[in-house]
């Protein structure tokens, strides 16, 4: 009997789907970061938690900050309408994008609005929570009972 050198493996099905397969099990169905979650550092120093938010394209009237039950909130919201026209003025192309997203964390009840100060700039939130003194839980008095 003569063998000739086959152009398949032992199974025919998984030769021709195997590389389908490998690429779909070895990639993540979504992008490990989303694209519109905001990029956050948060730093800590002896006064301060110091947090710095990218949102590059936005403006700072596209973004909004809130204090509520504990949780600072962010905001932003982008509007764009971009047009092109051809030398006589007609529309060539017409592109509208429209996206909000936000971002929650918690801070505790201490903070007021006051107390936080938030500056945009470059496309960056900066944000400075002011460290809040601990309060110190006191050592148990005992009454005396009679």
């Amino acid at each position: 009997m003569l063998y000739m050198p086959s152009i398949f493996g032992d199974n025919f099905m998984d030769d021709f789907f195997g590389d389908f397969n490998r690429d779909l099990h070895s990639r993540p169905a979504h992008n490990s970061q989303p694209a519109n979650l905001m990029r956050t550092d948060i730093k800590e120093n002896d006064k301060a938690y110091e947090m710095a938010v990218e949102l590059p394209g936005y403006k700072k009237e596209d973004v909004k900050l809130e204090l509520n039950d504990g949780y600072l909130k962010i905001s932003a919201t982008h509007n764009d309408d971009k047009e092109e026209k051809d030398k006589e003025g007609r529309v060539i192309r017409r592109e509208r994008y429209s996206g909000s997203m936000q971002r929650s964390f918690y801070v505790g009840d201490d903070f007021t609005p006051q107390d936080i100060e938030a500056k945009f700039e470059d496309g960056i939130l900066k944000i400075d929570l002011p460290k809040k003194e601990v309060k110190r839980i006191e050592a148990p008095r005992y009454i005396e009972i009679k």
